[in-house]
């Protein structure tokens, strides 16, 4: 297939290799990736804050960006569920709306990529690690992604998938929750960093750079030797 590859603020500013490690696994497995370069912002973070006119217009501009896209990925379930789920509310009763109900038929998230569509689990990976998995709230909730990740993780050489007990629970990010409430946030990341901490793994992995940023704080707060790492980083080492 020829697929588009939407890259999130988050990956593009901090971490890159997110996306280079998306590319690399699809590549891997015959695919021709292309990134338009003209691609910004999904429009979630003013969609979530009330701003749905600003949003409206950053969205506008994804729709004629990816307009003869075969297929989308991206490596978020966040940015991935604003334009499966949230596109349709954004431009109801306007004269896009068939359009950016097309594009949401059509972008995938990462995992939802490999499994659902695709049909791929094992994707000849080795990782040699202790590995726990966050469910982050869109893609568990609104993706309904639980076991599409695990399936992958499971089939990585060397790796031990662990569950925490608190595998469910928000880390506290949320975006601008994080900023308005921040003693809030951090008391939610404290109940995840120490699930993270008591199943004994070496590693936290997760579909959402953005949830991973948030636990990755907090671990190196606490002096911790667990790491935070995208899904598709383990899925591209070999």
């Amino acid at each position: 297939m020829n697929l588009a590859l939407f890259v999130p603020c988050f990956v593009d500013q901090l971490f890159p290799n997110v996306a280079i490690s998306a590319v690399q696994v699809l590549e891997r497995l015959g695919h021709r990736v292309e990134f338009p370069a003209a691609q910004t912002c999904c429009g979630q973070p003013a969609f979530n804050s009330g701003y749905w006119d600003e949003a409206r217009d950053v969205a506008s501009h994804f729709l004629d960006v990816f307009a003869d896209a075969e297929a989308i990925v991206c490596p978020s379930g966040s940015c991935s569920t604003m334009i499966r789920q949230f596109y349709a509310e954004l431009f109801r009763g306007r004269s896009d709306a068939g359009v950016a109900a097309q594009m949401a038929a059509k972008t995938f998230e990462f995992t939802e990529f490999l499994v659902r569509k695709l049909g791929v689990t094992d994707l000849d990976a080795r990782f040699e690690a202790k590995v726990a998995w966050h469910d982050a709230c869109h893609g568990l909730r609104e993706l309904h992604l639980k076991e599409e990740p695990r399936r992958l993780l499971r089939a990585v050489r060397g790796l031990e998938l662990l569950e925490m007990k608190e595998c469910e629970t928000c880390c506290g990010f949320g975006g601008t929750f994080s900023i308005k409430f921040p003693g809030v946030s951090t008391a939610m990341d404290e109940v995840k960093v120490a699930s993270i901490e008591q199943c004994g793994a070496q590693y936290v992995t997760s579909g959402d750079s953005s949830c991973l940023m948030q636990i990755s704080g907090l671990l190196a707060k606490r002096n911790s030797s667990i790491r935070a790492i995208h899904i598709a980083e383990i899925l591209a080492s070999r």
